[in-house]
């Protein structure tokens, strides 16, 4: 059995993107098993990102569910990173799907990246995945300038944290 840790955030898009990415693994609906991950920060468990996140993880284990793919989720709270590297080694995965998005210079120097860190703090495969998503953005952080392609408002931006994620015009 090849296990696929799936880390899952809160945009909708790229978490469909990674459920994708696993389909396309050889034999997928025979020999492969995947955990969608949720991890939350302390603070985010009393918050509006639960709900989204949870849709997310949602979107993605429909897709991989009608592949008939063998899936499970799992939760944990805490650093995004070491959560992800612990629930790698607990797992025994095989390899790890991220879903990555991209950032302006300034934005990955001053926020950091949970992907990169998790691809350099790995000792298995990382592969990530983009939004798999074509078109103008729907939403966009007026802070950092973040985009979304998702038709569900934004309540809080996922890089900075950022409460005026706008309507894209």
């Amino acid at each position: 059995m090849y296990r696929a840790l799936v880390p899952i955030d809160t945009n909708e898009e790229r978490a469909a993107s990674q459920a994708r990415a696993v389909t396309t693994l050889p034999d997928a609906a025979e020999s492969v098993e995947v955990v969608l991950l949720h991890v939350f920060d302390d603070d985010e468990r009393d918050d509006d990102t639960t709900p989204t996140q949870l849709t997310a993880g949602k979107r993605a284990r429909e897709i991989l569910e009608d592949r008939e793919i063998a899936v499970r989720r799992e939760s944990a709270a805490g650093d995004p990173v070491d959560e992800i590297l612990d629930a790698a080694e607990d797992f025994r995965a095989d390899a790890i799907v991220m879903g990555g998005r991209k950032r302006s210079r300034v934005g990955a120097l001053l926020f950091g990246s949970v992907s990169q860190a998790v691809t350099l703090g790995a000792d298995l495969p990382v592969t990530i995945t983009g939004d798999d998503v074509a078109g103008a953005p729907t939403f966009v952080c007026a802070s950092c300038g973040e985009r979304y392609y998702t038709e569900t408002e934004i309540p809080k931006c996922n890089s900075c944290g950022g409460v005026k994620v706008e309507e894209a015009v």
